[in-house]
């Protein structure tokens, strides 16, 4: 976890009770297609934090709501951490929380060869942007120093 990222809401379930990373649960909750692919984005993302914006724009038929409930999802399962700008950082338009692979679901994913950096970044890299997609994709990111 980045040292100044918070965990609000998501970061709940037994596996934050007991601080343990639970595997099982990771993987079953990461290979449903919505949520690998929501995965793969964040994979992929240059800053491999996307915010909900970024991830509404690479998987269009999903609505916001159904995003932000698959990284719920995420989180409560340990495989997603949120990072949130502080709210004398914020900027108003812009997005203030950020989602990224805890160390235990990148460790995970790479003992087995699942959301390899590279190719999901090149697959990430091929998308056309729009100019607002682009400055957000510029934004710190909460631990970015």
């Amino acid at each position: 976890m980045r040292p100044d990222a918070t965990q609000p809401g998501g970061a709940s379930g037994p596996e934050r009770e007991t601080g343990e990373f639970n595997t099982w649960l990771a993987l079953q909750k990461a290979t449903d297609e919505q949520r690998a692919n929501l995965l793969a984005d964040i994979v992929g993302h240059p800053e491999e934090a996307p915010s909900v914006k970024e991830l509404d724009y690479m998987n269009p038929p999903l609505e916001e709501d159904a995003i932000r409930r698959h990284l719920r999802i995420l989180l409560a399962a340990g495989v997603l951490e949120e990072l949130v700008v502080e709210p004398g950082e914020r900027v108003r338009g812009y997005p203030y929380k950020f989602y990224t692979l805890t160390d235990g679901a990148r460790d995970l994913f790479d003992r087995n060869d699942l959301f390899p950096r590279e190719a999901w970044q090149r697959q990430y890299d091929r998308v056309r942007k729009t100019t607002e997609i682009q400055e957000i994709e510029a934004m710190p990111r909460p631990g970015d120093d």
